[in-house]
């Protein structure tokens, strides 16, 4: 508002003193008549001065609001990428703590397979040696000699399997206690860039 008021006053002044001449010569008509095309000039001057004027105000006002918009628009895009961030990460919390429950349920189910057909197997192989005791105190030591070597033999298998699935099981769980410390890590790290920024 105080940038027109220099243009204001200046016009004032002018116009003041184009009246004071046009009163003073008021007798000679050709100059009333420059007196007037003077006065219209100024005008038609101080309305394409008004109109740079208010053009430059026009222009720093879409200036700032562009500015505003972007700061906004650049504090929105960080919000949500912030946001997305952190989804990411919840997701990826759920969905380790899923699997992480899921393996232990069957891990657990697992054991609880192989307790029963270990006692299954154990009670067959007692079974089988008994049986082939009794072969060889019924004088069918051929047969029970048989029948023991075949329940040694599945037994000495057994035993081997079950310590194999033992140290995979135990490896299996290095394994996942790795990837947790990685994930941690991970999560850890990805935390304290969220705070930094």
């Amino acid at each position: 508002m105080f940038r027109f008021l220099p243009g204001i006053v200046l016009i004032q002044l002018i116009t003041t003193g184009l009246v004071m001449a046009t009163f003073q010569w008021a007798g000679n008509l050709q100059l009333v008549i420059t007196i007037i095309l003077f006065a219209v000039i100024v005008a038609v001057l101080a309305a394409f001065w008004f109109a740079a004027i208010a053009r430059n105000m026009h222009s720093e006002a879409v200036a700032r609001m562009h500015d505003t918009y972007n700061d906004a628009l650049a504090r929105l895009q960080e919000d949500n990428a912030r946001k997305r961030e952190e989804l990411l990460i919840s997701a990826e919390r759920e969905k380790a703590a899923f699997l992480a429950h899921s393996y232990q349920r069957i891990e657990k189910e697992t054991r609880r397979a192989h307790a029963k057909a270990n006692f299954k197997v154990g009670v067959a192989l007692t079974a089988a040696a008994g049986a082939g005791a009794a072969m060889l105190l019924t004088q069918f030591v051929t047969v029970g000699m048989m029948i023991l070597i075949a329940s040694g033999s599945a037994l000495s298998g057994y035993l081997m399997r079950a310590r194999h699935e033992r140290l995979a099981g135990s490896r299996q769980q290095k394994t996942i206690s790795e990837v947790k410390k990685i994930e941690n890590q991970r999560d850890s790290t990805t935390a304290r860039m969220l705070e930094k920024e």
